[in-house]
């Protein structure tokens, strides 16, 4: 399997992406996945359009990216954590 950019992006880029970002690392190690993460303010995820395989945020995106977009504001309220990790890890499996 090929090795995955994952934009993981917040307001900017050092809070509640850090919290994502280990979350995002954790599971990668546990499924042995080949990740490349990059933590990002949100407004500079249109630089990362040509070579993104996903985007994992906690701030609001009304704009439409060719890949996933998948929102992990459930890790800072801790309400439907597993569903957002599975949804990471299906996204990072295909």
């Amino acid at each position: 399997m090929a090795k995955k950019q994952v934009l993981v992006a917040c307001g900017a880029g050092i809070a509640t992406s850090t919290v994502v970002n280990g979350a995002i690392e954790e599971m990668a190690k546990e499924h042995n996945l080949d990740v490349d993460l990059a933590q990002i303010k949100i407004a500079e995820v249109g630089s990362y359009v040509d070579t993104a395989d996903l985007l994992v945020t906690t701030a609001m995106t009304q704009k439409d990216y060719p890949f996933p977009v998948i929102n992990a504001r459930s890790f800072l309220t801790g309400i439907g954590t597993e569903d957002t990790k599975k949804e990471i890890l299906t996204a990072l499996q295909k």
